[in-house]
């Protein structure tokens, strides 16, 4: 399923990324660069959203008087500010106005899908189980697909982003193979292969910190080639 997004972002460069990300991520995006245009999306063509996403920062109407003025006219999709402020008092204005989260410039665009995935499960109603294969469990671990969430034994649960998500997800499904580097990078990184580089090591090492509790599952290097997950 295809969930639908408003962007409303005034800076091109940013919000050309968030919009390509997104996308890549199989949301479809809407981007808006004022407030009056997002308005004319909700107000006067009465477009369906799953999740607004709501920079704070905007000319002639911002964020939080955009916010305003769409619930007293009847919208209640749920949304998320997007801010360069980290001030206290312009958070909980936000969370007052009933923002399901607030993210800070600069933020990983990773983190930033996550948040996304999340407020889109908590305002889902009517949805049916996940079914048996949402989850993949090898010895001690176990990881939800559909919550991007990780259990390693008896610890406690571990929120991971989409890309460690896609990352674990294929090391889970090629135990005792290796995995070429190229091969990650292809699948999980796609045509952002560019940022990848190092990026790899860098997941790669993320998750063997959270499987490192793990008596039946690790990941080792293979010197030159890739990666290897080991299940004993």
């Amino acid at each position: 399923m295809q969930y639908k997004i408003l962007l409303m972002e005034d800076e091109q460069d940013l919000g050309g990324l968030i919009s390509r990300y997104l996308e890549a991520h199989n949301f479809s995006v809407v981007w808006c660069l004022d407030a009056k245009s997002a308005l004319v999306q909700l107000i006067v063509e009465k477009a369906v959203f799953d999740v607004l996403l709501i920079d704070v920062s905007m000319p002639e109407i911002n964020g939080f008087e955009f916010t305003a003025k769409i619930l007293a006219l009847g919208v209640h999709t749920p949304f998320l500010f997007v801010t360069a402020r980290n001030e206290k008092v312009d958070r909980l204005h936000g969370l007052k106005l009933g923002a399901d989260d607030y993210i800070v410039k600069p933020f990983d665009i990773d983190e930033l899908v996550l948040r996304i995935q999340n407020i889109i499960r908590r305002n889902r109603t009517g949805q049916p189980a996940p079914a048996a294969t949402s989850r993949l469990e090898l010895g001690d671990v176990r990881f939800f697909k559909d919550t991007l969430t990780l259990l390693v034994g008896n610890n406690a649960p571990i929120e991971l982003t989409s890309r460690e998500a896609s990352l674990l997800e294929i090391l889970l499904g090629s135990e005792n193979r290796i995995i070429k580097r190229e091969e990650l990078l292809s699948k999980v990184w796609g045509e952002y292969e560019a940022f990848g580089g190092r990026s790899v090591d860098v997941f790669i090492s993320r998750l063997r910190k959270y499987l490192s509790p793990s008596m039946n599952v690790s990941i080792d290097n293979v010197y030159g080639v890739g990666f290897i997950l080991k299940v004993r």
